[in-house]
């Protein structure tokens, strides 16, 4: 193992190969995790339909809050798995590179997706693992430590929910007994902005005539 030298550098393409299979090992782990929160929703959504019928308002409220929960981290988990399946369409692309050029090329998709990635606590290790082999495979460049800010956002997102959204789920789940049905779209009003957009329109039209007046 490199007596006289440096540990000889890895095949790429076994590289490649290797960061495929975590990733659709991760994408299997998100897929389990989506299943598991599916199935504590349904709990959840049973418990808060026998609060509504003994009229516990607060425990339904409290529910809501927690079906709100479920569906966001849901949400947010789809969209770690698109960014997955794109590091993992690059790394096809990669190969192909590989096998004309001979050598792995810099990615600005896959940066991206990758820093969007280590903010998630679900595949962050992996993630940021990953991360460093492919900055030594010059795939990508050194990236930012906003880690720990992007969760602490994630995580206060998730503990307030808006009043409407909780209303909204009140009314579907309980069939219109408690919360709020969606507001309509408002259809009343158009005139409003109109005027507002008129305004804009003739600030806009000042502002080229000046702009004019200056360059004659």
């Amino acid at each position: 193992m490199g007596l006289f030298g440096k540990t000889p550098e890895r095949n790429p393409k076994e590289l490649v190969n290797e960061w495929s299979h975590k990733l659709r090992k991760e994408n299997s782990q998100l897929d389990r995790q989506i299943r598991s929160i599916q199935r504590e929703e349904e709990k959840v959504k049973r418990s808060l339909k026998e609060a509504a019928r003994k009229n516990d308002r607060e425990a339904c409220t409290i529910l809501a809050k927690e079906v709100i929960r479920a569906r966001k981290g849901i949400s947010k988990i789809y969209t770690s798995k698109a960014h997955l399946n794109s590091v993992q369409l690059q790394m096809k692309n990669q190969l192909a590179t590989l096998r004309v050029a001979g050598a792995l090329s810099k990615s600005t998709e896959v940066m991206q997706a990758m820093q969007r990635l280590v903010r998630i606590p679900e595949v962050a290790h992996t993630m940021q693992e990953m991360s460093k082999e492919m900055m030594k495979a010059g795939i990508i460049e050194e990236m930012l430590e906003e880690t720990m800010d992007g969760m602490e956002e994630d995580s206060q997102e998730m503990e307030d929910a808006a009043q409407t959204e909780v209303d909204k789920v009140l009314w579907e789940l309980t069939e219109g007994k408690l919360g709020e049905a969606p507001a309509p779209p408002v259809t009343e009003t158009k005139a409003a902005p109109v005027v507002v957009e008129d305004e804009n329109e003739e600030e806009l039209e000042d502002m080229q005539s000046r702009l004019a007046a200056l360059k004659s």
